[in-house]
C-alpha cells in the first residue's frame, strides 16, 4: 500500500508567536514539506484546488512543476483537479508537461471539489455540475490515448484532430477518479476501470465498504480486470511524538477551518470533544503517534478490500513549520515502514 500527502497550501500562522506567513514565506515552506517527505519516503504528494481566500493552490500544477524540480522519486498529483471548471484539454497539456519535468511522476485526480467558487469564476452554470463533469471526464480519457482527438459535446468546441502537446513521459499518465460518498460516482469510477480516491471526511471509513464494493462490482461488470480496480482513501492524519501531542497540535487549525466552513455552510463549530472521538480505534482522523497512526492504517485496508493508496490531508493553518517537517519525516520513516510490515504478516 502506498503512503502520501495531500495539502491544500493554506496561509499559515505560527502559534507560538501568532504571525501570519506571507504568501512568499508560506510557499516557500511548502516546496520544503514536499522535499522531506520526497526526503522520508513518503510515495506521492498531491496538491488541492481552490478559488478562495487564504489558500495558494489555486494553480496547482504551477506548484507541482517547483515540487518536480526539487525532489527526485516522489510522485506528484492533484488532490482533486477541479474538472468541471476547467478545460480538458489544457490541463492534459498542463500536466503532460508537469510529467516531462519530473521525469515521469505526474498524476492526476479528477473531481468536482468540495467547494463551487470555481462556477462563477470561470463563467459556468452551477446548474451544468453533473454535466460539465461527465462531458469533460470522457474527453480527458480520450486525450490520454489519443494525440489528435475527434469529439464533440455541449460545453466545448468539438475537437476535428488537432494535435495535442506535449505527450507525457508514461505512456499513459495515470488519472484517479476522485468521489465522496455517491453511489453513482462509485459505479462511474467502476464501468471506466478507473482507480478509484476516496475522501473520507467524516464517519466511520468501514462504512465505504459497501460502496467500493459497488465500484469493484462495477468494473468486474464491465470486463476490468481486478487488479485495474485500484482503491485509495484521504483522510485526514498528522503524526506527532505521542498520541496526546499529535492531538493538541492539530486541533487548533483544525477548530479555526472548521468553524469558518460551519459559517459558510451552516452547521455548528466543532467541538474537541467530538475531535477526540474521531481519534479513535474506527474514527476518521489518523491523527497520532507513528505506532497508533500505522496500526490504523494497517487495520482499515483489509477492512474495506485491500487498499492500493492512502493519503493523509495534513494541511493544518496554525503550525510552526518546523513542527510540519517533523511529522512528515515521521510517517516516512516510522509509519510507512510499521504499516508495510503489518501488511506482509
Amino acid at each position: 500500500m502506498e503512503i502520501g500527502i495531500d495539502s491544500f497550501v493554506s496561509e499559515v500562522t505560527d502559534p507560538r508567536t501568532g504571525t501570519s506567513y506571507s504568501s512568499v514565506e508560506r510557499m516557500r515552506q511548502f516546496l520544503a514539506e514536499v522535499v522531506a517527505a520526497d526526503r522520508a519516503g513518503v510515495d506521492t504528494f498531491g496538491v488541492g484546488e481552490h478559488h478562495r481566500a487564504n489558500y495558494l493552490d489555486s494553480a496547482p500544477v504551477v506548484i507541482l512543476a517547483a515540487a518536480a524540480a526539487q525532489t527526485e522519486r516522489i510522485r506528484l498529483r492533484s488532490a482533486v483537479t477541479v474538472l468541471s471548471a476547467a478545460d480538458p484539454v489544457r490541463v492534459f497539456e498542463e500536466f503532460a508537461t508537469l510529467d516531462l519535468i519530473s521525469g515521469g511522476r505526474a498524476e492526476l485526480v479528477l473531481g468536482r471539489g468540495s467547494f463551487t467558487e470555481a462556477f462563477p469564476l470561470f463563467g459556468l452554470d452551477l446548474a451544468d455540475y453533473d454535466s460539465l463533469f461527465e462531458e469533460k471526464l470522457e474527453l480527458m480519457l480520450q486525450l490520454r490515448d489519443d494525440a489528435y482527438p475527434h469529439w464533440s459535446g455541449r460545453h466545448r468546441p468539438a475537437l476535428t484532430g488537432q494535435g495535442v502537446f506535449p505527450r507525457p513521459v508514461q505512456e499513459r499518465l495515470p488519472m484517479w477518479l476522485g468521489v465522496g460518498g455517491t453511489p453513482a460516482s462509485f459505479v462511474r469510477a467502476g464501468l471506466l476501470g478507473m482507480p478509484l480516491m476516496v475522501a473520507i471526511i467524516g464517519g466511520e471509513p468501514r462504512r465505504f465498504g459497501p460502496l467500493i464494493d459497488l465500484y469493484r462490482r462495477a468494473g468486474a461488470q464491465a470486463g476490468h480486470a481486478p487488479e485495474s480496480l485500484r482503491v485509495g482513501v484521504h483522510c485526514f492524519g498528522f503524526v506527532g511524538e505521542t498520541d496526546q501531542e499529535a492531538a493538541d497540535l492539530f486541533w487548533p487549525g483544525y477548530e479555526q477551518a472548521f468553524t469558518s466552513m460551519g459559517r459558510e455552510r451552516g452547521f455548528p463549530p466543532p467541538t474537541r470533544f467530538g475531535y477526540d472521538a474521531s481519534l479513535g480505534e474506527h474514527g476518521p482522523y489518523f491523527i497520532g503517534s507513528p505506532a497508533t497512526v500505522a496500526a490504523k492504517m494497517a487495520a482499515l485496508s483489509p477492512a474495506l478490500g485491500g487498499l492500493s493508496r492512502f493519503t493523509v490531508q495534513m494541511t493544518n493553518a496554525i503550525m510552526a513549520p518546523e513542527t510540519m517537517l517533523r511529522s512528515i519525516e515521521l510517517l516516512g520513516t516510522e509509519v510507512m515502514p510499521r504499516v508495510a510490515s503489518t501488511l506482509a504478516r
